[in-house]
């Protein structure tokens, strides 16, 4: 028996972004610390569920190149802070840098979506990924090597047997303000994916293929490996200071969660096996 044999990695992609928006409108409501408590409250259970070796908060870059090719792009969502979310969401990626072990990345000019598919690609050569995402956009980085979890549906999706790509260039995604063809719902994209003849004979019409050739490049996910030596990591604590971090979460009155030893413990154990 070969005992040299690399050992898999377990690895966790977490989209950042996406994770907190969910905390914010989710679990329990503590005041003006809210999010705060609903994101690390949940983020232990997904660590206890998949218990990675390692684990990467993605945090989110401006989109410049879908931008330059659409400024009309993410352009209908709206943004409020009468929560205080802004502060709320600092907070959550100080806490993240400074006391968990758990790699904090970002690109400036990228979404947190083509750097989670970069890492995703460069990371499941030798080891087992998984992305904690409620964005379907991810559907596109499954393989047999990296799964992707939502974690409010609590289920692993899976993906489908055409073309997910072609499937939302053809009906759009209202989400991302990408428009689709007038007509095409969900059923008849995916008619068209799986009939070649359909599919030409549809894009037949004057200003359809440049249309479908502009959504696809705005719904695939940039390859990153030219930047490979751009992203900004932040440098995980030498050793997590979980002293300092119980007492900021007990002056956030997080009680449920520091208030007794054996709970704190607990909670802290989960995250001992990163590095």
């Amino acid at each position: 028996m070969n005992y040299w044999i690399k050992k898999k990695m377990n690895i966790l992609l977490l989209d950042a972004y996406n994770l907190i928006y969910r905390a914010r409108y989710s679990g329990m409501n503590k005041g003006d610390h809210s999010t705060v408590f609903n994101f690390f409250r949940g983020l232990r259970p997904l660590v206890e569920k998949f218990k990675p070796d390692m684990a990467y908060f993605v945090l989110e870059g401006m989109p410049k190149k879908r931008l330059s090719l659409d400024p009309n792009y993410k352009g209908q969502r709206t943004y409020d802070n009468k929560d205080g979310f802004r502060e709320q969401r600092k907070q959550i990626i100080n806490i993240m840098k400074d006391f968990f072990p758990i790699q904090t990345i970002k690109h400036e000019d990228y979404e947190c979506d083509d750097v989670i598919g970069y890492l995703a690609t460069t990371l499941k050569k030798d080891n087992n990924v998984t992305i904690i995402s409620s964005d379907t956009d991810f559907i596109q980085c499954i393989d047999d090597n990296v799964q992707l979890y939502n974690p409010v549906r609590k289920k692993f999706l899976e993906k489908p047997e055409y073309d997910y790509i072609l499937w939302k260039s053809l009906k759009g995604d209202a989400s991302d303000n990408i428009i689709g063809f007038t007509g095409i719902g969900d059923k008849k994209a995916q008619k068209l994916c799986n009939n070649k003849d359909q599919l030409e004979k549809f894009l037949i019409e004057e200003g359809r293929k440049e249309k479908l050739d502009h959504n696809i490049t705005m719904i695939k996910l940039h390859d990153l490996s030219h930047e490979k030596d751009s992203f900004l990591i932040h440098p995980m604590p030498i050793k997590p200071n979980w002293v300092n971090l119980r007492e900021i979460f007990g002056n956030m009155d997080f009680h449920s969660m520091v208030g007794k030893d054996t709970t704190w413990k607990k909670y802290v154990d989960t995250f001992q096996n990163l590095f």
